[in-house]
């Protein structure tokens, strides 16, 4: 897409990393869709409008296909944005009865998730992940905790022991570098991980989305599920690692929140979706692309021409609102996990393991602060995410020999510090 490149405001720098309401204002001045930069030569129209963005999302006329191929093939193969686009026969990029074909095996899937299991799933790996750096001091929860954990969970989610769950973790952080070299070792390593998982489940199925997959009634093929597997775990992986460190520094520096690791004041559920409001961590997504050439919101737009929602930006929009009396009514109803029939599939088991993964943190850590002003910290220049390079905190240190009376010995959690001292001196 070359249409009007010098109108382009550019998201994949620092300067939007460090300010994105600044990109933000810029696309709005364009109207509700705006062209936008997210590679050097890549340009694609931006919805920053709420109810444009709706009107994109329910839209039932066939405008629209999801299908990448066309486009994608105008990427450099170094594009960090490629992981994100390339077509694979899933629910991401499949329109009508074959993307309702997919789609149902995965929500149907998930449904079948007992959300205390998942509970269960994500305090063992914390407590493992615990363990490694309590003693220290100090830590820095992305590498150490945020980034770790998801693909921890999930590995445990599909069916895998966790002794694959590094293999996973490394294969995906390969997978989306930029270094053609590594990338394609990481692709191979993955490829090698989904394929043993699949033979096993296909010998002997389990209680798990992978098992859940092969005998859904749909009847997917063999391709079908590693593909459906490798796309839930691809998209899941930073949003939810994203989550994971953006709400607990919303936690730890805004003074709303401060009560919530001593007094109990503010449960971690609402720190969640002011993040997903006002600083989701998967930023912009959802690729249309229209079959033939349509005016939609005042743009002009060729067809085959990409366009993608900023979350981030509908949900601040100041000048449009989901409600008629100029105050949303709700403060779930942010745009994070998209609407429609492309909404996220795994929203509620997303959330379930983001606020169990605050809570051991928070309830096995009682004094964790910030190690660094919260001005000093960065996020790593992306236009389709935002996440942070680090987050450094400090903490009171945790004998190995203490462990056994900490919270990872109990079978519940406490929901706050409060409640963290009732049950350690019950």
């Amino acid at each position: 897409m070359t249409t009007m490149p010098n109108a382009a405001v550019p998201l994949y720098a620092p300067e939007h990393a460090a300010d994105p309401q600044r990109s933000f204002a810029m696309l709005r001045e364009q109207g509700p869709v705006g062209l936008a930069e997210i590679d050097p030569g890549v340009f694609v129209w931006v919805v920053t409008d709420y109810r444009a963005a709706l009107d994109l999302f329910h839209d039932t006329t066939r405008t629209w296909t999801k299908d990448t191929r066309g486009w994608m093939e105008h990427l450099p193969p170094d594009s960090p944005i490629m992981p994100l686009v390339q077509w694979r026969p899933s629910l991401f990029f499949t329109d009508d009865e074959q993307h309702a074909h997919l789609r149902n095996v995965v929500t149907d899937s998930f449904a079948l998730l007992d959300p205390q299991h998942v509970r269960d799933v994500t305090r063992r790996h914390a407590d493992t992940l615990l363990r490694e750096f309590a003693h220290a001091g100090s830590a820095d929860l992305v590498s150490q905790y945020a980034r770790r954990l998801p693909l921890m969970v999930l590995n445990s989610l599909f069916g895998m022991g966790d002794e694959h769950a590094s293999q996973l973790f490394t294969a995906i952080e390969s997978m989306m570098s930029t270094d053609l070299h590594t990338k394609a070792a990481g692709e191979q390593s993955l490829q090698a991980y989904l394929f043993a998982l699949y033979q096993m489940k296909a010998a002997q199925r389990g209680r798990d989305l992978t098992s859940w997959f092969i005998d859904h009634p749909s009847g997917l093929t063999p391709e079908e599920v590693i593909n459906q597997v490798l796309i839930t775990q691809g998209a899941a992986y930073d949003t939810l690692a994203g989550l994971i460190a953006n709400t607990f520094l919303r936690m730890l520096s805004d003074e709303r929140y401060r009560g919530t690791l001593t007094t109990g004041s503010l449960p971690i559920e609402h720190a969640v979706d002011d993040v997903l409001w006002r600083d989701p961590p998967l930023a912009m997504y959802s690729l249309h692309r229209p079959r033939h050439d349509i005016t939609f919101h005042g743009r002009h737009i060729r067809a085959g021409d990409p366009v993608m929602v900023s979350y981030a930006a509908v949900n601040t929009c100041p000048y449009s609102d989901p409600t008629e009396g100029g105050h949303r009514s709700d403060h779930r109803a942010h745009l994070a996990f998209a609407a429609g029939p492309h909404e996220c599939p795994a929203r509620s088991i997303a959330l379930v393991v983001t606020i169990s993964a605050i809570e051991r943190l928070t309830s096995y850590l009682h004094d964790i602060e910030l190690a660094v002003p919260r001005e000093e910290l960065t996020y790593r220049p992306h236009p389709i995410y935002r996440i942070l390079t680090s987050l450094p905190c400090r903490f009171t240190p945790r004998s190995a020999e203490g462990q056994q009376s900490m919270p990872w010995t109990q079978r519940t959690t406490p929901r706050n510090h409060a409640t963290a001292r009732a049950a350690m001196s019950s």
